[in-house]
């Protein structure tokens, strides 16, 4: 079962995965920031009652799977998607559609991926790869984060779609059904529909910890972390927020690198000037993510560590606040229907 499939490099698994599904079933047109921005990926939400790696939960995106789900519904493309209790069924599901020539998307866990690098490896299990065929024990799989195509042997495979812990993928498999062509007026809808989401998700979210509030809310205790856990364990949240930016997927400066590019490919279906300005501002907002992410890692490498520098970590999350809160209003306000 080597079935073709073209393995298309990016730069976030969710919106690699979208892309090259589609594709496969003859949608060209989406590439990978017009999946992100169709699918509102971009979020912000920081709970600290919840620990991964015995760190809060800091998210740069939406919850894993929303992505593919709103680019599919949005151009009126049918999904199927199953999770599994029992693990020959997950594996007799797949093989089915391997052996009918189909690949399948699905969420995993990175920890007992082989084919990372063990500095990369740990404890997430929203880590998204496609399965296109299947050779004796090896499946084929194209991982967009990785240069090339892989395999993993059907005890790897079960282990990685059987991962423990938070986000527990249970065997998750999901896939467009049917092949179909979209026009580029569904995608000039779906635009709009993707850049309205996201504005209300960022400007109006269901809790002070989520959206641009909730950066300006994590800037805020940034602040106060020296006094309140000591020096170590404040270091170890800042390592955490670092790993979740910059590590897991592509993270809080890339996504919004990722939604410019959307901005500006959006410009091609609907030629507003605005939508080139506002790009501008998550670029900048990008920037702001990375230069506050050196400022973390030098207090938990130990080169920093007053209070002033700890001021000075919250102060770039309130500056970030204040550009994408600007960014999203403007969006908002956009008159985008022809």
């Amino acid at each position: 079962m080597a079935n073709h499939f073209e393995h298309l490099q990016s730069a976030h698994c969710e919106n690699g995965v979208t892309r090259s599904l589609l594709t496969n079933i003859g949608i060209t047109q989406i590439t990978e920031p017009l999946a992100f921005g169709i699918g509102a990926g971009l979020f912000f939400v920081y709970i600290p009652f919840i620990k991964i790696n015995n760190g809060p939960v800091i998210a740069f995106r939406v919850m894993p799977g929303l992505i593919f789900k709103r680019v599919c519904k949005a151009l009126g493309i049918h999904v199927t998607r199953k999770k599994f209790r029992s693990k020959e069924k997950a594996k007799e599901f797949l093989d089915a559609r391997l052996e009918a020539g189909h690949p399948a998307g699905c969420q995993v866990g990175v920890y007992y991926l082989s084919y990372f690098p063990k500095e990369y490896r740990f404890h997430f299990n929203a880590h998204n790869l496609i399965v296109y065929g299947k050779m004796d024990d090896q499946y084929l799989i194209s991982d967009p984060v990785m240069e090339h195509p892989t395999t993993l042997s059907s005890y790897q495979l079960e282990r990685v779609r059987f991962a423990k812990g938070a986000l527990a993928p249970r065997g998750q498999i999901y896939f467009p059904q049917d092949e179909t062509n979209i026009s580029n007026e569904q995608i000039k809808q779906a635009i709009i529909q993707g850049i309205k989401k996201n504005a209300r998700s960022m400007l109006q979210p269901i809790a002070p910890i989520a959206g641009v509030k909730g950066i300006r809310f994590t800037g805020n205790k940034i602040k106060k972390w020296r006094k309140q856990l000591g020096e170590k364990k404040a270091g170890l949240y800042l390592a955490q927020l670092v790993r979740m930016q910059e590590e897991i997927g592509t993270g809080g400066g890339g996504f919004r690198y990722i939604y410019a590019a959307f901005l500006q490919e959006a410009f091609a279906f609907i030629p507003n000037e605005k939508l080139l300005e506002i790009s501008a501002f998550f670029t900048q907002a990008g920037d702001l993510w990375r230069e506050a992410a050196v400022q973390a890692s030098g207090i938990f490498k130990g080169r920093l560590g007053t209070q002033e520098d700890y001021n000075k970590m919250g102060d770039y999350l309130l500056e970030i606040a204040g550009i994408e809160k600007k960014a999203f209003i403007a969006l908002s306000k956009l008159k985008l229907h022809s």
